[in-house]
């Protein structure tokens, strides 16, 4: 398993469009993937999910990977959230 801890900088957070661009990020890598949010836990290749551990501006999250490109897929999605923009 590999981690990274990100800011979410985009203003709505991780809500319906910017959410939809992260989850479709997400679906690019092969691994599993999951946001965590404090004791909330969401699987970042589903929309639905993610969008009930809400993820606002300002917040501090942990990406996990599992897999062959888990590496790849924290770093990749770490990447898209600091330039992700409503």
């Amino acid at each position: 398993m590999h981690t990274v801890e990100v800011e979410i900088v985009n203003p709505t957070g991780l809500h319906t469009r910017p959410g939809n661009a992260f989850v479709k990020k997400a679906k690019e890598f092969a691994a599993d993937i999951a946001v965590v949010k404090g004791d909330k836990r969401a699987n970042a290749k589903s929309l639905l999910s993610l969008m009930k551990v809400g993820c606002s501006m300002g917040d501090r999250v942990v990406i996990e990977a599992t897999g062959a490109d888990e590496v790849a897929a924290c770093e990749g999605l770490a990447a898209f959230v600091a330039t992700l923009e409503d």
